[in-house]
């Protein structure tokens, strides 16, 4: 492929731009070279500045579950951007958002609007330190809920495929309140409890990290976490900023039979727009201002052009269940067929899939954390990656991250995959 037009652009932008891009994993810094410039998307496809085509497996990370382009949701927005783009004011559109999500998961009382995931996950640790009134969370490594300070302690995704073990900016005071546990172990979750009684106020966790690769929670694991947090008076906040109604209608909760006190969203609930959102219980959403005294605001929350796209996306998904299973077919296609190309060629390897999160690490140890993640051959999947994507198909740029599958994807996309994987395999 040539990707001239791609490398010139790059160029141009690292005289603006740090690094040239506008999010860190954008860079290519751990797959090795330069990023490609993307155009425009239809449908599964991508297709960058120099014309070349690619099917696409990050879905912009997540939210374009439905595909790129999706007509019903660029005709809501054409329609609803003729109004205006933001009005600083409170709109029926956003009720109807709410009360959609609220029909969708059972156990949201309230849901307040905000534009990112990292601003849904900011906000709910503040409002769980606020009704709890302590002090100190738990999350886990390799886990990412944000570039907010606190998430940043061993974080997964971005700082680890940059290699960066300590984040500059991080105060001694926020890394003192931020626990750290291993992800899959909850005898270190209860010694971390024992050492600092009646001090934590939360565990978020990803209940499907997606920064690690797709790492699943082993059996039991989340419902010990639900345990824990029911005897300790901890509030449990699951992070669905990736996995929020795209596992399932109702999210991970769903999908998994576990109940939050406080659930972030983010991706899919603005339908490729910067729209974030957390709730959860109306006793612990009532402390946030303007009703109770833990402050948090965005003059963009609720921003109209935001609403509707989401709404259009969450509507489809609540009318239309048959679409998760679609998106199951076509993953597990996918994850048989890179299965049986692998096992025939006694290449090491695990892969991981749930719904439609499916990601392929090339070692011989199941992956269950990020230590086990980290322990797997990260140039082979770097050279994967590279022959991949000059054969047109885009996988997510670190061996870090989830696949995430949209329903536009056929067949033959898929078969196209598992064909280049052969390829890349016979030549090992």
């Amino acid at each position: 492929m040539n990707h001239s037009t791609s490398e010139q652009l790059f160029s141009r932008a690292a005289r603006s731009i740090p690094g040239g891009v506008n999010s860190p994993v954008r860079a290519f810094r751990s797959v090795g070279g330069n990023p490609v410039f993307i155009k425009r998307a239809q449908g599964a496809y991508l297709y960058d500045a120099d014309g070349n085509r690619y099917i696409d497996y990050i879905s912009s990370w997540g939210p374009m579950v439905l595909g790129h382009a999706y007509e019903p949701v660029t005709q809501a927005i054409q329609k609803k951007v003729m109004e205006s783009t933001s009005f600083g004011a409170p709109t029926e559109l956003e009720i109807e958002v709410a009360e959609l999500i609220k029909g969708m998961v059972p156990n949201v009382d309230l849901i307040r609007m905000v534009n990112s995931g990292t601003e849904a996950c900011m906000s709910a640790l503040r409002l769980a330190r606020g009704y709890t009134r302590r002090n100190k969370f738990i999350k886990f490594e390799g886990c990412y809920h944000g570039h907010a300070d606190s998430f940043l302690v061993k974080a997964g995704s971005g700082v680890a495929t940059l290699n960066i073990q300590q984040v500059p900016g991080i105060t001694g005071g926020v890394s003192a309140d931020t626990l750290v546990a291993p992800y899959n172990d909850l005898q270190a979750v209860e010694e971390l409890v024992a050492t600092h009684p009646d001090e934590i106020a939360a565990i978020i966790i990803e209940p499907v990290a997606g920064n690690m690769g797709c790492i699943l929670p082993l059996p039991g694991y989340l419902e010990g976490l639900r345990k824990i947090c029911d005897r300790e008076g901890i509030l449990l906040i699951l992070d669905e900023v990736m996995t929020g109604f795209r596992l399932a209608r109702g999210g991970a909760q769903e999908r998994l039979n576990i109940d939050a006190d406080l659930v972030t969203y983010g991706k899919v609930i603005g339908g490729g727009l910067p729209v974030g959102a957390f709730g959860g219980r109306k006793e612990i959403m009532d402390k946030i201002a303007p009703v109770g005294n833990v402050y948090q605001a965005g003059t963009l929350s609720g921003n109209p052009i935001g609403m509707i796209a989401g709404y259009t996306v969450l509507q489809e998904l609540n009318e239309n269940p048959f679409i998760y299973t679609s998106l199951e077919n076509k993953t597990v296609h996918l994850e048989n067929g890179l299965r049986h190309i692998l096992e025939k060629r006694s290449v090491p390897h695990r892969i991981n899939r749930i719904g439609s999160m499916i990601s392929l690490h090339f070692c011989d140890h199941d992956v269950v954390d990020f230590q086990t993640a980290a322990a797997a051959d990260i140039s082979l999947f770097n050279r994967f990656f590279h022959f991949m994507l000059e054969r047109g198909i885009y996988l997510p740029p670190s061996a870090y991250e989830s696949w995430f599958l949209s329903d536009a994807l056929t067949n033959e996309d898929l078969d196209a995959t598992i064909q280049g994987a052969e390829e890349f395999v016979a030549g090992l």
